[in-house]
């Protein structure tokens, strides 16, 4: 079996579990991982359905133009359909989003346009207003409009909401999606309160946009409106998509925390997702406290981590804004940090070999190993004192002096519990990498971590 174009290649993607992130959490979470589309975004499906319903009704005709004020991943939609159809394309954007978006766009053809962010929606300098323009100026040109184009939030109603019913077997008990133009969610929403009216639909919002004040009050605040740095999510206006029936409750997330999620589940959880992803996210675990042991939670992971390799995942771009604490997370952060591996001695050595190996390696213990398993350890202290009772145990073979082996902690593991596990007793605990590498932690390598 092949596909006849990349455009058929939209929508099924895959439904799968989160499983370090919430094993806190009573109830099965469930992301609905929709960079496997084509263009890496949930955006593939409203780009060729706008265009698709543009072209039955006129509005689109062929060898156009289509111009869209996007954040770049409706672009990508837009210009994936655009290539296969024969379209041009003409995107303007905003210098909040990432290099990566815009680059990504014009590798695909398209040209752009970059408008300030700090403006507002009527300002004429405003992505929005901007590209309203150049649709009307432009011959033979169309705007799709995604924020209140329908045929956005039809998208969702179409495809996205048949496939988690399906692939939950109808036991999804909350939807969770960032909330920005809105089709999303309101899409989703409507096909899975039909099949299902007790569905809870939570939206994501951040702090700066209007959506939440406006569904708890009906008051569009503008005291809410103020610049903010998490892409995809949000408004200063009130998108046509959305439709704030369908909505249960709005949750709002931090840009750190949303950016701290982010980097969080690809290191946890092996899943590549941007950053509105670590929102979804990071409200249902603000949440958390409402759910239940049977509730099954599908969020929304809408593109890929591609997206934001100079923001989300760079150390510098992080700490500049304040996202990243200087001091160590997990027991991967403090190894991170370490400049040398595990160090050991064979069973069958002698202690005097083994001092040496101390003194020349600048240690203060040793992993005592029997081929490739570790059987036990030796600490400076422990031969000190034996060897004030017995000089001539210098001569023993490692075995005879040995104590038992340090514990075992998982690579994710807080810094906090580690510490707690090094003692008097026990000098060190070791660590198995998800590659299976056992590494050694040591109070010195948490000093070092907490003080670098």
């Amino acid at each position: 079996m092949y596909y006849n174009n990349i455009l058929e290649t939209i929508g099924d993607t895959p439904l799968v579990k989160i499983n370090r992130i919430t094993k806190e959490m009573p109830c099965t979470v469930l992301a609905k991982l929709e960079y496997f589309n084509p263009g890496n975004s949930v955006k593939d499906r409203i780009g060729i359905k706008m265009i698709e319903d543009a072209e039955r009704s006129g509005r689109l005709k062929p060898g156009g133009t289509i111009v869209e004020g996007t954040s770049g991943n409706t672009g990508m939609g837009l210009a994936l359909a655009a290539i296969i159809k024969g379209y041009h394309c003409l995107f303007v954007t905003t210098d909040k989003q990432s290099r990566e978006k815009m680059d990504l766009l014009r590798a695909v053809g398209a040209e752009v346009i970059v408008c300030p962010t700090n403006v507002e929606p009527e300002d004429p300098r405003s992505y929005y207003s901007v590209s309203k323009r150049l649709s009307k100026e432009m011959p033979n040109s169309f705007y799709p409009n995604q924020y209140d184009n329908l045929s956005n939030r039809a998208a969702h109603y179409e495809t996205t909401g048949p496939e988690i019913w399906k692939q939950t077997e109808g036991k999804i008990t909350h939807f969770v999606a960032g909330v920005g133009t809105g089709g999303t969610i309101s899409g989703t929403a409507k096909y899975l309160k039909e099949k299902n009216p007790n569905i809870k639909i939570w939206g994501v919002d951040t702090y700066g946009s209007v959506f939440k004040k406006y569904h708890e009050t009906g008051e569009f605040d503008t005291k809410e409106i103020y610049p903010y740095i998490t892409e995809g999510i949000g408004e200063d206006i009130l998108p046509a998509n959305v439709d704030f029936s369908l909505i249960d409750h709005f949750e709002k997330v931090t840009d750190k925390d949303a950016f701290i999620m982010t980097r969080k589940i690809s290191r946890e959880e092996g899943i590549l997702a941007g950053n509105s992803s670590g929102s979804a996210l990071a409200g249902v675990l603000q949440m958390k406290n409402v759910l239940k042991k049977d509730d099954v939670v599908v969020v929304l992971f809408p593109d890929h981590a591609s997206r934001y390799i100079g923001k989300a995942f760079n150390d510098e771009w992080m700490r500049e804004r304040g996202f990243l604490d200087n001091k160590p997370v997990t027991a991967l952060d403090i190894l991170n940090g370490k400049d040398t591996g595990l160090i050991s001695i064979g069973k069958d050595e002698t202690v005097h070999t083994a001092v040496n190996l101390m003194r020349e390696r600048d240690i203060d213990q040793i992993v005592v190993m029997d081929k490739d398993d570790i059987v036990g350890s030796l600490t400076e202290i422990g031969v000190y004192s034996k060897l004030l009772e017995n000089p001539e145990s210098k001569n023993y073979t490692v075995e005879k002096l040995m104590e038992k082996p340090f514990p075992v902690m998982d690579a994710y593991a807080n810094y906090t519990q580690i510490a707690k596990m090094i003692n008097k007793e026990n000098p060190a605990v070791l660590v198995k990498t998800p590659a299976g590498v056992i590494q050694i932690i040591t109070k010195h390598d948490i000093i070092k971590a907490l003080a670098s």
